[in-house]
């Protein structure tokens, strides 16, 4: 893949995602790891219900799978 604004080259950096255990915060980071950046994974859901499915560990398993660092981290951003 070729460098472009589309496609930067994120490889040595780290992105702190909140709100990423589901949605557009976890398309994000999923975007942004597939790019090469290692991802801390931050927001309130550590386990996935039906009523909210997704949780900071799932991403961070997708995350992982794309052969990047993932950090979940529980956090109540107000």
């Amino acid at each position: 893949m070729t460098n472009s604004a589309l496609h930067p080259d994120l490889s040595g950096r780290v992105a702190v995602i909140t709100g990423a255990s589901r949605g557009i915060g976890k398309a994000l980071a999923l975007r942004l790891a597939r790019e090469g950046a290692d991802i801390v994974v931050a927001a309130k859901s550590e386990r996935s219900t039906e009523r909210l499915p997704g949780s900071i560990h799932e991403t961070a398993d997708a995350i992982r799978a794309l052969g990047r660092r993932a950090l979940p981290v529980a956090a109540d951003v107000w």
